[in-house]
């Protein structure tokens, strides 16, 4: 909009200062005139001032001013509308149930209104959810007005639950913030707040949550029932003071995540129950593991197990080493020798629980454990415990561990009969092959430069071994083989425990580079964790995690073949049955979202497994209610306006006017909506200036001397 202002101004044709000195010299030339005094007859003294002093000052005048050169000036100027800002919050909390269509019916009248309002520019700009930082309305406020002069700012209008996580503590606008919040003041919130959670637990040991359930928004005091759900097993329901902290005893039963979901009871008339759940995954580690190891004939790799065991910070280590066994009795005093008596009650009865893995590396049953004794270490592996066993030529022949009662929970057993120890041994070099079940056994898969069954020997990276126990595989997992594919290491489940049997004494050719080596001390590792239970090496297993909003869920199996159907179960309870990938090394994968907080369930008809989503905001859900306290100083600083925009379907939204400065930018009383304004800056543009002097140079020479001529014939009458 163009327009046309007149007004005079000045363009003196000599420096003010200048000009000024003139016009002081002018002055004090005139005032001997103006000051002149006569006297009568009488001798009485009057003022009368010179004559034609007036002329004289006139003439000055006219010369003063021809020098400050007064202009007619004439602007044309085009104005510029003004930009009203609407933020719009986008956030979790601001789109919680009805409050998602009282904001965008209200954007839309917002918009349609300014659309009528002359000279006037509105830009909306949407607050994006912003993840673990909250609702952060001030940054992209700041964002949209870097892009809006100042000088033509009118105001602010935001629409927001209120729930900000960025407010400045010294808000940089000068123009009108108005805050309309969806719903009405006095809304209640029941939440539940972890106060201490631990990330890691002992397994067998039960671990401490603290946790607090809050009412914001309404009087302290009451109970709340309190739902606790560990792995998906029954829940427990307990009664909590509100307010008050509650500690909760979870036991740790096992290694690997657990994942548990408390859950308060939903309170009368409050906002919503999105934060009335918590979900806490605990991951369950081993104290120090226990190992005790008994080396038996002394052989050139007896120090492997030890080395590999010591290296372990994790392993506390008990070696005994069989040096004197019963049928070396040289009548020798026992106060003359260095070696102690093997303590055979104490370990294999009264603290045999205690280890968490016993290891015979060749070790021959030469009457140093009676049957007993070794009957009580079948039940121990029986009941959850783990043996592991490298056998040489001792394994075959009447001193053999297998001819005990330790062989019934051996998945393989030597020859038998007559020249049985002869036909045991295979005394050749070969490699050790790792089996297609070993491929696919996280013992053996993907071990570095490992020689799966099937390549040319010629392809082999592995270097050769020498030494082999023939033996019949009967149980258990074939992982890798020996000469003429007889079994190298057999791995079993028995009950509740694990046994591992390795039919060579020969990796320690590995550890010394022999023949390019190979993985001997990873590999050992590997054995060693798995029948420890070890959750990253079982073997049939199904794990499931959550990483960023993303879902995972591994399926490891042994068995070939298509992989199953794998069932989903959401927090909301909604079912998603999808079909595993094949990935390799026995694993198949699903991967779906999983944006909702809560407890994933997955399932392959065998096991099932648990993740924890956490919220993926949770400064955003801490508070659900509407609530205008953080935002009120701003309004009321810039002199804006906090209204409610009630619960109804059609919110009530404010009229917008435009207000000039200075004047007040809202009114109107509860319960009505009343009116916000929009200041009105004025800002312009001068497209074009005219300007025509007043007392141009040929006009103000002939009034100048004008006026001097005058004055001097006044004055010389």
């Amino acid at each position: 909009m163009k327009q046309a202002l007149a007004g005079i101004d000045f363009a003196p044709v000599i420096p003010l200062w200048l000009l000024a000195t003139l016009a002081a010299l002018a002055l004090l030339a005139l005032l001997p005139g103006l000051l002149r005094v006569v006297r009568n007859s009488a001798g009485a003294a009057t003022w009368a001032p010179a004559p034609g002093i007036w002329l004289r000052a006139l003439a000055f005048a006219a010369l003063v001013l021809a020098l400050a050169n007064p202009r007619l000036v004439e602007e044309t100027r085009e104005t510029r509308p003004d930009i009203a800002l609407l933020v719009v919050d986008r956030s979790d909390s601001a789109v919680l149930g009805p409050r998602e269509a009282q904001i965008t019916a209200a954007r839309e009248q917002i918009e349609a209104r300014a659309r009528r309002l002359p000279e006037l520019e509105l830009r909306t700009v949407e607050v994006p959810e912003g993840g673990n930082q909250g609702t952060r309305l001030f940054s992209a406020m700041e964002r949209a007005l870097a892009d809006i002069p100042r000088a033509r700012l009118a105001g602010v209008v935001a629409l927001t639950d209120g729930q900000v996580h960025d407010v400045p503590a010294a808000p940089a606008l000068d123009a009108p913030f108005h805050l309309l919040l969806p719903g009405r003041p006095g809304e209640v919130d029941r939440r539940i707040r972890v106060v201490e959670a631990p990330g890691f637990g002992i397994v067998g040991r039960p671990v401490e949550l603290r946790v607090v359930v809050e009412d914001q928004g309404a009087p302290p005091g009451g109970a709340a029932r309190l739902t606790i759900r560990r792995d998906g097993q029954p829940p427990r329901v307990e009664s909590v003071p509100v307010g008050r902290e509650h500690r909760i005893a979870v036991p740790i039963e096992r290694g690997g995540p657990t994942v548990v979901e408390i859950t308060a009871e939903t309170r009368p008339g409050e906002v919503s129950d999105l934060n009335n759940r918590a979900v806490v995954s605990i991951n369950g580690v081993r104290d120090r593991l226990r190992v005790l190891l008994v080396s038996g004939e002394p052989h050139a790799g007896q120090r492997t197990w030890r080395r590999l065991l010591k290296a372990d910070p994790n392993v506390d280590l008990v070696h005994f080493t069989i040096l004197r066994p019963p049928e070396k009795d040289d009548l020798t005093p026992l106060h003359e020798l260095a070696l102690i008596a093997f303590p055979v009650r104490e370990l294999f009865q009264v603290k045999l629980r205690e280890f968490d893995l016993i290891v015979f590396d060749r070790f021959a049953n030469r009457g140093l454990l009676p049957p007993v004794y070794l009957r009580n270490i079948a039940d121990y592996v029986r009941g959850g415990g783990a043996l592991l066993m490298s056998v040489g030529p001792e394994f075959a022949g009447p001193t053999s561990l297998a001819s005990t009662p330790l062989g019934q929970i051996l998945p393989a057993r030597p020859p038998t009969g007559a020249g049985a120890a002869q036909a045991a041994l295979l005394e050749q070099p070969f490699r050790p092959m790792v089996t297609e079940t070993g491929a696919r056994h996280p013992v053996t898969e993907g071990l570095p430069g490992a020689n799966v069954l099937g390549p040319a020997l010629a392809d082999a990276t592995w270097g050769r071994w020498y030494r082999a126990m023939r033996a019949d595989a009967r149980a258990g997992s074939t992982v890798m083989e020996g000469p003429n594919g007889t079994p190298l290491m057999v791995l079993d489940r028995v009950g509740e425990g694990r046994v591992a049997l390795m039919l060579s004494d020969h990796i320690w050719l590995w550890s010394r580079g022999h023949d390019g080596g190979g993985p001997q001390q990873e590999l050992l590792r590997r054995i060693a964790h798995w029948t420890m239970k070890e959750p990253e090496l079982e073997e049939e297993d199904l794990t499931a995690r959550i990483d960023q909003g993303h879902l995972t869920v591994v399926r490891r199996s042994l068995e070939a073949g298509p992989p199953p159907e794998i069932t989903i179960t959401a927090p909301d309870g909604t079912i998603t049955r999808q079909q595993a990938e094949p990935r390799g090394g026995g694993r198949a994968v699903v991967e779906m979202p999983a944006i909702r907080a809560g407890v994933w369930q997955a399932a392959d008809g065998r096991r099932t497994a648990f993740a924890a989503a956490e919220a993926p905001n949770p400064m955003e859900v801490a508070d659900l209610r509407a609530e205008e306290s953080r935002l009120r100083p701003l309004a009321e600083a810039t002199g804006g306006a906090v209204r409610w925009l009630g619960t109804e379907a059609q919110p009530l939204v404010p009229e917008l006017r435009r207000v000039a400065l200075g004047r007040d930018q809202h009114g109107g009383a509860s319960p009505g909506p009343g009116w916000i304004g929009l200041r009105r800056n004025a800002d312009h543009t001068v497209t074009g200036i005219t300007a025509l002097p007043l007392l141009p140079p040929w006009l103000a020479l002939p009034l100048v001397l004008g006026l001097a001529l005058l004055a001097w014939r006044r004055e010389g009458r």
